[in-house]
């Protein structure tokens, strides 16, 4: 052993240089190496003879050019505006005929200079300098980390700034009525309301006090046509009542399996190919939703075929059925609630806090087949899509079994990195035909029966090419933001053509960030038709031999700004079907589409009961390309028009909320969509929550980017909250006007309480929040001196902290309260920063799972996001009740936030704290196989730091010296 350890010691030092490597090449190393490591893996001790073979074999493997025209997005959307400067700026200066895929020498002439820093991770490795090497790696992520805290207390003072002047700001008026309207023309509960006068007099405008201070709110009356309000909450009408009559939770719904509805036959093969795909032309209205989910509409496939006999054993039935005019009906689509459980304190006595167990709202199915086809109508995209994606259009339900966080095998990068090595070593075996290509409008899908069919012409969908490696192997392509050339990882595609009992092999193989959660145990999400119309209707993680590395594909120094000889990563994962001829679809993770959201706030609007509910759907402006981006706000009716009950009503603060600004966080949708559903739900803790506060929501920050199938940016090509200091009327409407409703109510002094942008995070498990901190951020500074004379009122970690009391998925010492000179521009900061809300948060939500609480060890789904975004409402009761020290005593042991503060000081993630915990633990092969000899810095790095918000400059260069000192 110790003589063939030798040979590649020098095998490896050869291959450092590029003549080496050519030499190794043409006398047929690859080949031989590559037998010879074969030879070896049934013997585990000889995995470092394996693991230093592999590295020789990357290092050599040549570079090759991602099999694309260009790397910018294969739609084009011409901006009002070019950017002077920045990424979209040089996007649209560079010439033509300039090549943005290769370099034109893309090897590493560097290889020397990093052979000699190159550190083999192997099992004989002294323990001594293993331990040295963690300590200075953990040395320098701590420095490199430090140098992005902002250090100016001055400038970490919030400093109210008002930006535009009180006559720009008056545009806003008419988005807030609540605060002059009197409600005489209401039928409120009270049944004989008290006058609105005084002594015969009108009484004058009602003083509104907030945060120690008065504004008079406007008298006058609301402009006729001056704003885009879409509709006013509906005045005397009766509320729909809900078809189940009562609340359940989804634990009961699955257990009336006894009171089950049948469903939908087993689908033969040609009727499943029969249903293609949904388009949005001709819609017979006599043709039921099944049937029109499933097929073209110029196909006449009869209604007949569609009898359903089978009984449902997971879904109970409710007053909406899918199938229309059929017996078969699959229960609460897309309307899961939450499960019921009381996790109060024991500190808890109010009768509010003994109701405050969050419970499934009792409003109606907000899933409507037939809605979805008529908002998709009028909902604008760049590609003018004409279908629509199954899951959208059936909904979905969780599924009724945990799905746990899955193991990773021991070895499995190295295989499948082995097969790739083979793709060299035997050229004739490799298919390369490709299978779909949007680049060519003129591409047919080949008819061959062995070949899968591929489709993401919809709604969200993201996949660009598709290439057939082997007969079950595929490469796929994603397409950029559009007016970007990169951000590669949000994907939702339709896949059908399979055979069942082979295992597909599918690799995304021009991902960016340098790790992913799926090498911790995520998995990708699928669909089956076959299965929803077998009563089955949900998302499922499917994937074994699941791996996130880096690939042989070359990324242009165009690509990543500036550097040169950079990898793509490949996702890799392989799924075995379980139906002939099934169509299904696969995600990133849970899809919330634009049209979906638009369909549940229409749901909630129509049924919801107008004398006890406040509820108004506004237009906040129009997006780029013309779509609406909807601002809804919440509240309780007044108990009448008494004067008192007025006041009452205008003087409640406000909470502002917005979610999605990053269209491939879908999971923050999810969270956004239990929020509302609980704010409408007619349960005792949500009337008195709506008692207490005032809610402006903007759901969908970046309705173009969700539409388009962006992973992070809007159609002007720039990550929208990077934009929130000065943000641009043309380039970034939503973001200019949600900025403007925050400053109106700064300048009538109704600044919101707590301000929360719902986003989701793909590099950290659980749900935590990033708030902003003077006193943390010094602290992190190690300057101990300056951070004694700070004194700060400790109250935003109020929230946090109660949440991690009542929220299971919520993780108290992952939050960071830190503020970094790289997130000045984001909604926290600047909200914090410019509007003064001392609770102004960002609230994440992990994309794969959690390991703590009760959820531990298992991925997270669409039932645990509801319940989270139910949970943070119940959290700003307990908020209100803990501030409000008339009604309330504190408990004296229930916060001790500065023990708390210490005793987390090492524990906090954010890129600025010194991590002593780990954020993954290591998995069995730490070896990471890659052509770029410092990776394994990447690696140590990654072990030994926190997670954090990238910054711009890390979204722009996600291989740069920063981002190596984080796990992505």
């Amino acid at each position: 052993m110790l003589i063939r350890k030798g040979i590649l010691q020098s095998l490896k030092s050869v291959t450092n240089i590029k003549l080496g490597r050519k030499a190794f090449i043409d006398a047929n190393g690859m080949k031989i190496l590559y037998n010879t490591s074969q030879e070896c893996l049934a013997v585990r001790t000889l995995d470092p003879l394996v693991n230093t073979s592999s590295l020789i074999m990357r290092k050599c493997f040549p570079k090759n050019r991602l099999p694309l025209p260009t790397i910018k997005s294969s739609f084009h959307f011409q901006l009002p505006v070019i950017p002077v400067t920045g990424p979209v700026a040089q996007l649209y200066s560079l010439p033509p005929e300039v090549d943005d895929v290769l370099d034109e020498s893309d090897d590493n002439e560097d290889a020397d200079f990093e052979a000699e820093h190159e550190v083999e991770n192997e099992d004989d490795l002294d323990q001594n300098f293993k331990r040295f090497q963690s300590r200075f790696f953990r040395f320098y992520t701590t420095h490199l980390q430090n140098d992005d805290i902002e250090t100016d207390i001055n400038k970490l003072r919030p400093q109210q700034v008002p930006g535009r002047t009180i006559e720009e700001l008056k545009m806003y008026e008419h988005l807030f009525p609540e605060l002059v309207d009197d409600f005489q023309d209401y039928e409120l509960i009270s049944k004989e309301p008290k006058p609105f006068v005084i002594e015969g007099k009108v009484r004058g405008p009602i003083v509104v006090p907030t945060a120690g201070e008065e504004a008079s709110g406007s008298s006058r009356s609301v402009k006729k046509g001056a704003g885009v309000k879409e509709k006013v909450s509906p005045k005397g009408e009766e509320a729909t009542e809900d078809a189940r009559g009562s609340d359940r939770t989804l634990p009961q719904q699955l257990g009336g399996q006894n009171r089950a509805a049948a469903s939908a036959h087993s689908f033969s093969s040609d009727i499943v190919k029969a249903l293609d795909r949904i388009t949005l032309q001709n819609v017979p209205s006599q043709v039921s939703p099944g049937v029109a989910a499933g097929m073209r509409k110029d196909c006449g496939l009869p209604l007949s075929v569609l009898s359903c006999t089978k009984a449902c054993p997971h879904v109970a039935t409710c007053g909406s059925t899918l199938f229309e005019g059929r017996t078969g009906q699959l229960g609460k689509l897309c309307c899961t609630g939450v499960e019921t459980e009381d996790e109060e304190d024991s500190e808890s006595s109010s009768s509010v806090e003994q109701a405050s167990s969050v419970e499934v709202p009792d409003g109606p199915t907000l899933h409507d087949s037939d809605l979805y086809i008529e908002i998709v109508k009028t909902t604008k995209s760049v590609p003018e899509y004409s279908e629509v994606a199954y899951p959208d259009y059936f909904g979905h339900i969780p599924p009724p079994f945990k799905e746990p966080i899955l193991e990773r095998p021991y070895g499995v990068q190295r295989t499948k990195i082995a097969q790739d090595i083979e793709r060299l070593i035997h050229q004739n075996d490799i298919l390369d035909r490709v299978a779909y290509d949007l680049d060519n409008p003129n591409y047919a899908t080949p008819e061959d029966g062995d070949i899968l069919k591929f489709n993401s012409k919809f709604e969200s969908g993201n996949l660009r090419k598709v290439i057939q490696i082997r007969k079950s192997e595929y490469d796929l392509i994603l397409n950029s933001d559009i007016n970007s050339n990169h951000y590669h990882q949000w994907f939702y595609f339709e896949v059908s053509g399979m055979r069942p009992g082979i295992a597909y092999r599918f690799n995304i193989i021009n991902c960016e960030k340098s790790n992913s959660q799926f090498n911790y145990g995520m998995q990708p999400l699928m669909y089956s038709v076959q299965e929803a119309l077998n009563a089955r209707p949900w998302w499922i993680r499917v994937g074994t031999d699941i791996c996130y590395y880096k690939n042989h594909f070359s990324r242009s120094s165009v690509a990543a700004g500036g550097q040169k000889g950079k990898s793509y990563y490949t996702i890799t994962f392989t799924v075995s079907f379980p139906h002939k001829d099934d169509v299904c679809y696969f995600a990133y993770h849970y899809p919330y589409t634009y049209s979906t959201l638009q369909m549940h706030l229409q749901k909630l609007e129509s049924a919801h009961n107008p004398q006890q509910i406040y509820f108004r759907k506004d237009v906040l402006c129009e997006t780029l390309s013309g779509n609406s981006c909807p601002l809804v706000t919440i509240t309780a009716m007044p108990e009448s028009n008494y004067y008192e009950h007025i006041c009452q009503f205008r003087n409640r603060p406000y909470i502002f909320l917005s979610a999605r600004v990053h269209p491939g966080e879908t999971n923050a949708s999810w969270v956004m969509k239990g929020t509302l559903e609980y704010l409408m739900s007619n349960s005792p803790t949500a009337q008195s929550l709506r008692e207490s506060y005032i809610f402006k929501i903007v759901p969908m920050l970046n309705p173009d980017g969700v539409i388009n199938g962006n992973h992070r940016c809007s159609l002007s090509g720039e990550d929208l909250n990077r934009q929130w200091h000065s943000p641009h009327p043309d380039l970034h409407p939503t973001i200019y006007h949600a900025k403007g409703l925050l400053q109106y109510l700064a300048a009538v002094k109704r600044s919101p309480l707590v301000y929360c942008d719902y986003h989701g995070h793909s590099r950290k498990k659980n749900v935590f929040m990033y708030g902003c901190s003077i006193k943390e951020t010094v602290w992190h500074t190690h300057d101990n001196a300056a951070s004694c004379d700070v004194v700060e009122d400790m109250g935003y970690r109020t929230l946090p902290k109660i949440l991690s009391h009542i929220a299971p998925a919520f993780c108290m010492s992952s939050c960071s309260f830190v503020v970094e000179k790289s997130k000045e521009s984001t909604a926290r900061v600047v909200v914090w920063r410019e509007i003064g809300v001392q609770r102004s948060y960002t609230m994440e939500s992990t994309l794969c799972g959690c390991d703590q609480g009760r959820y531990k060890g298992l991925q997270i789904g669409t039932r645990e996001l509801e319940e989270m975004g139910a949970k943070f409402c119940v959290g700003l009761l307990r908020l209100k009740r803990l501030t409000s020290t008339l009604e309330y005593n504190l408990p004296s042991n229930m916060f001790d936030f500065e023990n708390d503060l210490i005793e987390s000081s090492c524990k906090v993630t954010s890129p600025t704290t010194y991590v002593l915990d780990e954020d993954e633990p290591r998995f069995l092969e730490e070896v990471d196989y890659s052509a770029e000899s410092n990776d394994e810095l990447e690696v140590e790095l990654v072990e030994n730091t926190g997670d954090y918000e990238p910054s711009a400059q890390e979204e722009a260069l996600s291989d740069s010296e920063v981002s190596r000192a984080h796990m992505p």
